[in-house]
């Protein structure tokens, strides 16, 4: 059995890291969109990649824990690559906070309970993040400190208090 490294997101960032590291490890692309998943295994595979691919639900912890109990299947998880994500021209408010903020919450969160020992991750953002003013030390902390499912709670991320996709009105 290889290391596996968990490729979340099938889209070309994500793919050009998988195959940079990837090289004798079991790559297992996670996506919601299996066309997109199978489109990236295919060009992976013929590659010369080992490489398969299943359907994860990034804004559902059960679609997380489904996908990683899969995954360890094939091996030790060594590696995780997060590139998934949508973004404020695809989605509504309420979907970027699931997907983005509590999907890859939840996502680091099951990933860590299995990772072996001195295993690694990266999560890959959109530039979007940088184009909002800073949230402050009290906003940062609970961001960082607050359950997984209790993220969407917080009243900062509440919809009434977001003008739009990228900025809070509590700022």
């Amino acid at each position: 059995m290889k290391d596996v490294l968990l490729l979340v997101g099938a889209g070309q960032i994500g793919m050009a890291i998988a195959r940079r590291i990837g090289f004798d490890k079991k790559i297992i692309i996670g996506d919601k969109n299996l066309v997109n998943a199978k489109k990236i295994a295919d060009i992976m595979y013929n590659a010369g990649f080992d490489v398969n691919y299943l359907e994860v639900d990034l804004a559902d912890r059960i679609s997380i824990k489904n996908y990683i109990q899969e995954a360890q299947k094939y091996g030790q998880i060594g590696m995780l690559i997060n590139a998934a994500g949508v973004s404020p021209s695809q989605a509504s408010i309420e979907t970027i906070l699931k997907v983005d903020l509590y999907g890859t919450a939840v996502l680091l969160e099951e990933v860590g309970k299995v990772i072996k020992a001195y295993g690694t991750g990266v999560t890959i953002s959109s530039q979007s993040g940088h184009r909002m003013e800073a949230l402050g030390s009290e906003i940062d902390e609970q961001l960082a400190t607050t359950d997984c499912e209790n993220l969407l709670s917080l009243p900062v991320l509440q919809v009434e208090n977001i003008k739009d996709n990228l900025l809070s009105k509590t700022l």
